[in-house]
This record gives structure tokens, C-alpha cells and sequence, in this order.
């Protein structure tokens, strides 16, 4: 489904990472949204939340409508996936199965925040993870209902991480939100964060030192390669051992400080978990899933629906550099937020026309109009 989790070099900067599964390929647009933009959240049952960014920031999003001539895709029309700003503030979707509707408007006294419009109202105003831990305890939001997953009440966690290192998980339980200081930077699905932290108790053992060398009896034995540390990981592609193989990545590949190396070591440890189409398939009466109901679209040959990396993405929260490879690309597309920053209007585009040998987007992001304008 997705992995995410976080790098810092030996210096102390913090770069985060994450990928994508769906089993089918939605409109993704790369906006850059400048400071003063207005939005408004449309909860149901509710006055709409209206707010004006703070934040410049650049994200992944997919529309909730197609745009026209007369009505071209705006600010409030993208959902956001995965983000970061330019304070370096990180905002990432993963899928979980929320348990149970949220608040409704007649038991709070103030415009709710739409749950789908998390992003968006985080990356643009807050600057850490302490002013997101603030602005949660005061902003109710309501748990949208999504058509593309099967009608299911909001079914995702949201990951949050800051150039300082701090890092959060929100999740929602029986219909309260729950927010959990994140000590390992690094989440994937379900089950529930607690879950995974006890998890970790199971694995004190790993190490990333090669033990090549054995006696049993009078024999001595001894490795004919290097990597048997990495024996003891878990081999499969489900939530609970992608969490595993990502903390131990994380943890344990080598610090340095050079900050473009750190994003390298950043895409090594991504690569781990970069899944093809047709390594695992879901066939009808196969269960999992997160609990939610996917569109179901099979390959070209009529085979079984099948999860993929759709994108993976790499943020540098320091600099301020966003890197995008999609699954049609041999390479990331990097976006420079500095030089983003210096533009006053809204630019938006679309991750099918990125180069598939990657390269520096940032020209290309200012250049691109609305769709639909």
C-alpha cells in the first residue's frame, strides 16, 4: 500500500520518503501553491472552513472533478497525497482503515474541516509539528466518505514530519482522533501505530553486522557472499513487514554529510520497497486491502487487479527539494521550493507529462497552466 519513513545525515538533516501502491493509476497533478492562496473545505453538514495559505508548498494530488474551459481546476479541487512546505513541514496519506465515523456538525460549534482536505490546511499553515499538534486540538474535522474506495468512511492515517526531526502519526478510533508521537519516523498501514511500536519488541535481534562464520560440531562453516544480516528481515510486501524492513533501513544505512549523498541513500532505501506490477495480484476472493474496496482494474491481459508503485517520492526538508518518480520513469524529476517560492500564482502539473529520465522540473512546474484555463 504505501511505506514511508524518514533518513537524517550526519549532520542532523531530516529527509523523508515514501511510495504509492494502487492497483490503478489516478490524474496526478504536481501543484506549487504560493502564500495568500484562498481555500475553502466543504464539510457535509457544515459551514465551509475558509482558509489562506501561510506556507508555500508543493505536493502530489489527484482533482475531485474534471476541469473545463469555463470552470478550470482551483486550489480547493486538489487533494493532497503527499506534500511538503517551504518551512519544512511534510504531509503524507496512507492508507488505514478508519474504524468509525467522525464528528458531526451538531456536535461542534465551528466550521468543520473536510478530513480530505487535511492537506492542503496543514502544509499551508503550520511550520512544524508542534503548530500541527496545536492547530489539531482546536480544528474539528469531519471523516469524509470516499466513492473511489468503495464508499469507506476516510480510510487513511496521516504521517507528519518537520525539518527538526519530530514527527507524528494521526489516526482515528471509534470516531476520536487519536495523534501519536512517531520515535521511529516511519509508518505504513495498518494495524494501528501502537501495534507497530509493540511489534518492534520482536525484533530486538536485527543488526545490520554479517555473522559469516560458523562451528557445528567439528564443522566450520563459513558465507560464501556478504548480507546475511539482512536474513533475518522480513521477506513479504504486507504493511507489517515493509514497517520492519523501513526501520531497519532507516536505522541502519550509513550516515554522511553531504546532503545530496544523503539523497541518494535516501533512494537506495526507497528502492527496497518499489513494488512492479504483477508481483502480488489480487484475485476476487482474495481478502486484505486495508479493509477498503479498490477500483478493481486489472492489467491489459484481463489478469487480477494488482498493486503497484504508482510514485515514490523524496523530500529534502532542510533545502527544500522535492524528487518524483513515477512508475512510467527511470528517474526523479526534482522541484526546487526556493525557486518556486518566488512566484505569487498558482502552477500546477500534471505527473504524466513529467520526463521519464527525470531531471530538474522546477522550470517546467512554473512554466505549466490550469488545466481546463
Amino acid at each position: 500500500m504505501c511505506t514511508s519513513l524518514t533518513y537524517t545525515d550526519s549532520n542532523g538533516g531530516v529527509y523523508f520518503g515514501r511510495t504509492l501502491e494502487l492497483d490503478v493509476e489516478e490524474p496526478y497533478f504536481v501543484p506549487y501553491v504560493p502564500a495568500g492562496t484562498p481555500f475553502h473545505s466543504d464539510a457535509e453538514g457544515s459551514e465551509p472552513l475558509r482558509f489562506e495559505t501561510k506556507q508555500p508548498f508543493i505536493a502530489v494530488t489527484a482533482p475531485i472533478r474534471m476541469p473545463t474551459a469555463e470552470d478550470p481546476l482551483g486550489p480547493s479541487d486538489l487533494k493532497a497525497s503527499e506534500g511538503m512546505n517551504a518551512a519544512g513541514l511534510s504531509f503524507s496519506l496512507l492508507a488505514y482503515p478508519t474504524s468509525a465515523p467522525g464528528r458531526s456538525a451538531g456536535e461542534v460549534t465551528k466550521a468543520l474541516l473536510d478530513a480530505s482536505d487535511l492537506g492542503s490546511w496543514l502544509l499551508s499553515q503550520f511550520a512544524t509539528v508542534d503548530e500541527v499538534k496545536a492547530g489539531l486540538a482546536e480544528q474539528p474535522v469531519h471523516l469524509t466518505r470516499l466513492a473511489l474506495v468503495g464508499d469507506a468512511t476516510f480510510p487513511f492515517h496521516i504521517v507528519v514530519h518537520d525539518k527538526g526531526g519530530a514527527s507524528i502519526v494521526i489516526e482515528w478510533h471509534d470516531g476520536r482522533e487519536k495523534v501519536y508521537d512517531n520515535p521511529v519516523g516511519v509508518m505504513t498501514n495498518g494495524p494501528d501505530f501502537p501495534w507497530h511500536l509493540t511489534n518492534l519488541r520482536n525484533w530486538t535481534h536485527l543488526t545490520n553486522v554479517n555473522h559469516s562464520t560458523a562451528r557445528f560440531g567439528d564443522l566450520e562453516v563459513s558465507q560464501p557472499d556478504s548480507g546475511i544480516a539482512s536474513a533475518a528481515l522480513p521477506g513479504s510486501n504486507t504493511s507489517v513487514g515493509r514497517f520492519i524492513r523501513a526501520v531497519y533501513y532507516s536505522s541502519f544505512t550509513e550516515k554522511t554529510d553531504d546532503p545530496d549523498k544523503a539523497l541518494l541513500n535516501l533512494a537506495r532505501i526507497m528502492n527496497n520497497f518499489d513494488r512492479p506490477r504483477g508481483a502480488t495480484i489480487d484475485p476476487p476472493e482474495a481478502s486484505g486491502g486495508e479493509g477498503m474496496k479498490f477500483q478493481g482494474i486489472g492489467g491489459d491481459d484481463g489478469n487480477p487487479p494488482t498493486e503497484y508503485t504508482s510514485w515514490t517520492n523524496l523530500s529534502d526538508l532542510g533545502r527544500g527539494r522535492f524528487l518524483l518518480r513515477t512508475y512510467g520513469a527511470f528517474n526523479y524529476t526534482r522541484f526546487d521550493l526556493a525557486t518556486l517560492s518566488e512566484s505569487d500564482q498558482l502552477h500546477l502539473l500534471p505527473t504524466a507529462g513529467l520526463d521519464p529520465l527525470g531531471g530538474d522540473g522546477t522550470e517546467a512546474l512554473l512554466s505549466a497552466k490550469l488545466p481546463g484555463a
